[in-house]
């Protein structure tokens, strides 16, 4: 009935997740998170209103320790139940807590499974970055660690919708030094610049005389918009390989044939690895396929970007 209660509950049941709801009498759905993760760390899944506040609230309650959230229209009907109950059990299946410090996934060991012997060269012309499940919390983590003067432009494709993209857009905005916002169309990608795809479209690059922009699709028949496969499709196309594609935590596959692409045409591919995924879904894909020249823990990421500057 309210957050002072579920935190009771958690520790008194102790279960394998929770769902949370935002607003709550007595102590909301943030407070109870932040609670419980400090008290009883368990995985938990926030549902939270289509709306800006309700956008800012689910960003806080993610950073406080949920791990994933699913938006909320006017209820939870027979589709949205059913997707929530399939997202319950993989998240469950992939990423079982194991103390305070898992919702944020610090790998104890660095991993680097293969390195490509051209790394240290790399100047990529675009850094895209995919992610889904988790995704929030990862790549605010890697972008924070970026400087303002960061020498490479960024696009980073979310598995958000599209009211939460640009709430989104503008806290990375606020924590990081580099810039952060939601991509228009036609806008020019720039240096010091990420841009985040808007959620509920597809967001594709295109190259002309030397500048590279983005360009902004209605979101088709595709289950994911933005899809990662076709973000990072259209820059291997539009760049001919000159860039660098980063796979961080997320459930299923997308972003494995876009990296493939990448690939083909002499790009390169980073993935998270398993012990610092939320869920070890998307960059289990690109690395089973053969198409990760590195896999790095969460916090090495930021590290290796910075050090292609």
């Amino acid at each position: 009935a309210n957050g002072r209660e579920a935190v009771e509950m958690a520790g008194r049941l102790k279960p394998d997740l929770i769902t949370m709801d935002v607003a709550m009498p007595e102590m909301d759905g943030i407070a109870a998170v932040r609670e419980i993760m400090r008290a009883h760390p368990t995985l938990i899944i926030m549902i939270s209103a289509l709306t800006s506040e309700g956008a800012r609230a689910t960003l806080e309650a993610l950073d406080a320790g949920a791990v994933d959230f699913m938006a909320k229209q006017q209820g939870l009907g027979a589709d949205k139940a059913s997707a929530l109950h399939t997202r319950i059990i993989d998240i469950t299946r992939s990423r079982p807590v194991s103390g305070p410090d898992a919702v944020h996934r610090v790998a104890d060991a660095r991993i680097e499974r293969k390195v490509a012997s051209n790394q240290h060269a790399l100047r990529p012309g675009l850094i895209l970055i995919g992610a889904s499940t988790g995704g929030p919390v990862a790549i605010q983590r890697v972008l924070a660690t970026l400087p303002a003067n960061y020498p490479y432009p960024l696009l980073v494709a979310v598995h958000m919708p599209a009211e939460f993209t640009a709430t989104f857009a503008e806290r990375l905005d606020h924590l990081c030094s580099l810039k952060v916002r939601l991509a228009t169309d036609g806008e020019e990608l720039r240096a010091g610049t990420a841009l985040i795809a808007p959620g509920g479209q597809q967001t594709l690059v295109e190259s002309h005389q030397g500048r590279k922009r983005v360009r902004i699709r209605p979101g088709g028949e595709q289950i994911y918009k933005p899809s990662v496969d076709l973000t990072f499709g259209s820059a291997a196309r539009a760049l001919d390989g000159d860039s660098l594609a980063v796979v961080l935590t997320g459930m299923g596959t997308d972003g494995t044939d876009g990296a493939r692409m990448l690939k083909d045409r002499g790009g390169s591919v980073w993935s998270q690895d398993e012990q610092s995924s939320v869920v070890y879904g998307m960059p289990f894909s690109v690395a089973k396929a053969g198409l990760s020249d590195r896999v790095l823990a969460l916090d090495d990421i930021g590290e290796a970007l910075q050090g292609l500057a």
